[in-house]
């Protein structure tokens, strides 16, 4: 991290949770780690999935690259870079699928018509709920944040 560019300011230096979305909580960011986990490759694809402007997709894919989350691969000959995921930016996965799955639970009305992810065998993915080393389900109530 120390030799990424325009290093954030930190919102909250002992946090990780802070940290996180100082590096990836803006709107276009997760969009663009989204498209990259279903598939996008070039600036052409993020461009249209997200409708993103050109100036502010080149920012994020650079901010994005800069931090290790996406880094840019040769293409086939003749072809422009593109842009593949990196480990980091793949261990976004179960945020990426806590997201929707809050999404489908809080942000369509009953009946409305939304994507849904699938596995392999076609099967819906739900996100797991996670749980402690007993196998409790874990929450707010059940957990604290301990000093460094």
């Amino acid at each position: 991290m120390s030799d990424a560019p325009d290093r954030p300011t930190w919102t909250d230096p002992n946090c990780p949770v802070a940290r996180t979305v100082d590096l990836v909580g803006d709107r276009w960011s997760m969009l663009i780690i989204r498209d990259a986990m279903d598939g996008a490759r070039t600036f052409t694809d993020f461009q249209k999935r997200t409708g993103i402007a050109r100036n502010m997709l080149a920012d994020r894919l650079r901010r994005l690259a800069a931090y290790g989350l996406i880094a840019q691969v040769d293409a086939p000959p003749a072809k422009r870079k593109h842009y593949e995921l990196t480990p980091a930016g793949e261990e976004l996965f179960p945020v990426i699928l806590a997201l929707r799955g809050w999404g489908e639970r809080h942000a369509f009305a009953e009946g409305e018509v939304h994507s849904t992810l699938v596995d392999a065998e076609g099967e819906r993915v739900v996100a797991p709920a996670p749980v402690g080393t007993d196998g409790t389900p874990l929450t707010r109530r059940n957990t604290r944040v301990a000093p460094a």
